[in-house]
């Protein structure tokens, strides 16, 4: 068996699976795919997660659209975050190219364009349905984990959200939870005391000033009411394909922290609604996170965690979440070690850190005997790609140079009228797109504010209309007054001056 051979064997049986896969290109050895040799993606393993990476320009996007295509013929929802915007052509057939013919030629498959079934969505309510979240359905541990608090902080909102939830108070928006604390320690501190005990001012103004910083990214337009219904995220359309969700984050790309509380708060969901799966033939939703590298880069100790501890758990609910960056490395080692599935694109090497990176990458490959992984790393052509999946044992499959499929869609974005016209025909539009203002923390707490001061004042009064009815009068006053006294006691001394003067003359008399 010469080397080519043997290189097709080992490629057919690392990638037949016993389950259900689809396929995202032919491998390719010495530069050239082998027509017909396909590498493929088993159903069964998506929920391990998987990382998509590779230096600018060289096919990232197209990989994450040709998955999310192949994913949607499947009857899988989709749910992609999409930061430059570049994201919207899946809605519209490709035009198609003769490069994309030759391309597809070479790989061994047809190639039918296709658009799929597209909902836009977004956080601020521009050009997509409206996304919105309660500060409750976040809790306490997330609430204070994005608000960077420290454990006594974290504690005092704790605390609050049990008062909160004691005496009925919904928290839906920022400034239900900032009227809230303001109650806490002010009018309301007496009765808040009484049963929780005392909270430290330095540290309810120090999650104050954090609020306030996460209202100035735009926070206080994600919460509030109505709250996104996560099984809107799992539509089937008529024809049977999974609906593709794009979330548009080009309005959010400078604030990071509105990003992550949003990613994190909607992963908590998933997580906390859709019921245990286990190890099932096909995931529920896949969920897939362009520049990926946006929500590490700030990110404090804590979110980290959360972001691992969610990574782990969710698999087991049938959901499996794919992170899109430039360099494996942007990623957290305690994330890395849990995907599954690799999608590396050339890595360009123009300084030793490069070089390093380089290296490290191909560490994270199994060891082949058809490739220097290290030099194919660099000499990746666009649209090019080292693959390794997971089995239907949970094993990684050999490592396969692989010449991508080309996505049935267009890879191109929408114009602003198609964009329009998608938008128009959503389903979910009408449902989200008003906010709901009902009554709140906010408002209760307002009226408690008010009615207190007017209480205050109403005691005010009566103390001065008190004051005044037992004011004493002028003679009372005169005799309270030291002055007074001196003018009575004299004018009292004259009196009984004159009194005895009379008493005398009349004795004489007599």
């Amino acid at each position: 068996m010469d080397r080519k051979e043997k290189f097709i064997k080992e490629i057919t049986d690392g990638y037949t699976f016993k389950d259900d896969s689809f396929v995202i290109g032919g491998a390719m050895l010495e530069g050239e795919a082998i027509p017909g040799l396909h590498v493929k993606v088993p159903l069964a393993t998506l929920n391990r997660h998987g990382l998509i990476a590779g230096a600018t320009g060289t096919g990232k996007t197209k990989s994450l659209q040709v998955m999310a295509e192949q994913l949607s013929e499947k009857g899988i929802p989709v749910l992609l975050m999409d930061l430059k915007g570049d994201l919207s052509g899946l809605a519209m057939p490709s035009p198609g190219h003769p490069k994309i013919d030759e391309r597809m030629q070479k790989i061994g498959l047809p190639f039918i364009p296709k658009g799929f079934p597209v909902e836009m969505l977004s956080l601020t309510g521009k050009e997509g349905v409206q996304l919105r979240a309660t500060v409750s359905e976040f809790g306490p541990i997330l609430l204070s984990r994005i608000l960077d608090l420290n454990d006594t902080q974290g504690g005092i909102v704790a605390v609050l959200f049990k008062y909160a939830d004691d005496k009925k108070l919904p928290l839906v928006d920022l400034k239900d939870f900032k009227e809230l604390i303001k109650w806490a320690t002010g009018e309301g501190k007496k009765e808040f005391q009484a049963e929780y005990g005392r909270l430290s001012t330095a540290s309810t103004g120090s999650i104050l000033r954090k609020i306030v910083e996460l209202e100035q990214q735009g926070a206080d337009i994600f919460f509030g009411e109505p709250s996104f219904d996560i099984e809107d995220l799992m539509r089937i359309d008529d024809d049977g394909r999974g609906m593709i969700n794009i979330i548009r984050l080009t309005d959010i790309q400078d604030k990071p922290k509105l990003f992550s509380t949003f990613m994190l708060q909607l992963l908590a969901e998933i997580y906390a609604k859709m019921p245990e799966q286990g190890d099932a033939d096909r995931p529920e939703l896949v969920f897939f996170i362009d520049e990926a590298h946006l929500i590490f880069r700030n990110a404090s100790k804590a979110l980290l965690e959360q972001i691992e501890a969610i990574v782990k758990l969710i698999r087991s609910k049938g959901v499996g979440i794919y992170f899109v960056t430039q360099n494996p490395r942007d990623i957290p080692d305690e994330v890395l070690a849990q995907l599954g599935l690799k999608i590396q694109h050339a890595l360009r090497a123009f300084t030793a850190k490069d070089r390093k990176a380089i290296k490290l990458a191909a560490q994270n490959f199994p060891i082949t005997e058809f490739y220097d992984t290290d030099e194919v790393l660099t000499s990746l052509g666009i649209g090019e790609a080292l693959v390794s999946v997971l089995g239907h044992k949970g094993r990684p499959t050999p490592l396969a140079a692989t010449l991508m499929r080309a996505p049935m869609s267009r890879m191109d974005i929408l114009t602003d009228e198609e964009l329009q016209n998608l938008i128009d025909k959503s389903k979910l539009r009408k449902k989200y797109s008003k906010a709901i203002d009902k009554k709140t923390a906010y408002e209760i707490l307002k009226e408690k504010i008010e009615k207190a001061e007017e209480e205050k004042e109403e005691v005010k009064k009566k103390r001065i209309e008190k004051k005044k009815k037992e004011e004493p009068g002028v003679i009372e006053k005169a005799m309270k007054s030291s002055i007074g006294k001196m003018i009575i006691r004299e004018v009292t001394r004259s009196l009984l001056g004159v009194l005895g003067l009379r008493s005398t003359y009349r004795r004489r008399r007599r």
